[in-house]
């Protein structure tokens, strides 16, 4: 996610990172060099002239822009849901660590000297190791070696050969909710608190997967690509009659605008990757991580993520 002021003046239009020129600068050049190859011929094809007014284009155009305004709408509602599943995993995590830190009893006070081999202690790093193995799966990552210092002896393992990696964190809890019943440090009916957090962590994660298994239809992003190109590519026939040598940088506005509304929905659909503009997963996990650190009174925390080069991953 780019983090930033809105720049002002001549920097508005010399900036790069973030923007959405650098993925499709190639079509838009190429789109260009046909324009001003149009010009020069003066829309002729050897002995042939090809006469297009802009009625066309105008007709087209509309319709054209009103889709695409539709297909980035819907790309952002996938990308604004991804963010609030996101905060409601930031919630529910305080929620656990507030129930396990409460509500099940000790020999002592839960603090994170007394190891994973306290109970509380061991769930509460949990759903913090929940948070990172959920961010890796959605990204189509391997399990970091960094959650051993997260999870009990042994789990780092299951983990990596667990199919569903956030599901088999979730498993590993629900055994020691109730072992920790079996034990008798916490009643049934309390219990029972911890366990509906549980499955609101477990929602929140599907909903993730749900996002991710399911893009907008293939066919309505094919037909909205295939009539932005055409669209472009045609355009300058249609106006090399009316405004002469202006026609490449009227065509090539025109096609920034096109082409980047349309590059713009394929990066806002999977909120979730690595792209400038995709979520800050690693930046929400850290936060997750510090303050579930900081509820077992570590001194030592991690420090939040800062944006490198106005970029938070």
């Amino acid at each position: 996610m780019i983090i930033r002021d809105r720049p002002s003046g001549l920097k508005l239009f010399l900036l790069l990172r973030g923007s959405i020129l650098p993925r499709i600068l190639p079509a838009l050049l190429v789109n260009i060099a046909i324009a001003t190859l149009v010009t020069w011929l003066h829309g002729a094809l050897g002995d042939v002239k090809i006469t297009l007014t802009a009625i066309p284009f105008t007709l087209l155009g509309l319709p054209l822009a009103i889709f695409l305004g539709f297909r980035n709408n819907s790309a952002y509602d996938r990308f604004w849901e991804g963010r609030k599943l996101w905060g409601a995993l930031l919630l529910h995590s305080r929620s656990l660590a507030r129930q396990c830190l409460s509500l099940i009893e000790g020999p002592d006070s839960a603090h994170i000297r007394n190891g994973l081999g306290d109970v509380r202690v061991r769930m509460v790093l949990r759903g913090s190791a929940f948070c990172h193995a959920l961010r890796d799966a959605l990204r189509g990552l391997g399990p970091d070696p960094a959650l051993a210092a997260l999870l009990a002896p042994g789990e780092l393992d299951g983990l990596g050969r667990a199919p569903n990696k956030p599901d088999y964190l979730m498993q590993r809890m629900g055994q020691d909710l109730r072992l920790s019943i079996k034990e008798g440090r916490i009643e049934p009916c309390l219990a029972a608190n911890i366990d509906t957090t549980l499955s609101a962590l477990t929602g929140a994660a599907a909903a993730c997967e749900r996002i991710k298994s399911t893009p907008i239809p293939f066919s309505y992003t094919l037909l909205l690509h295939r009539t932005a190109y055409l669209y472009c590519f045609l355009l300058p026939f249609g106006l090399v009659d009316t405004i002469g040598f202006m026609t490449p940088p009227v065509v090539a506005i025109v096609t920034y605008t096109f082409f980047g509304l349309d590059a713009l929905g394929d990066e806002l659909e999977e909120p979730f990757g690595l792209e400038h503009n995709d979520l800050p997963l690693n930046a929400i996990c850290r936060a997750i991580e510090i303050e579930l650190r900081a509820a077992l009174g570590d001194d030592n925390l991690p420090p939040p993520l800062a944006p490198v080069d106005y970029c938070l991953t």
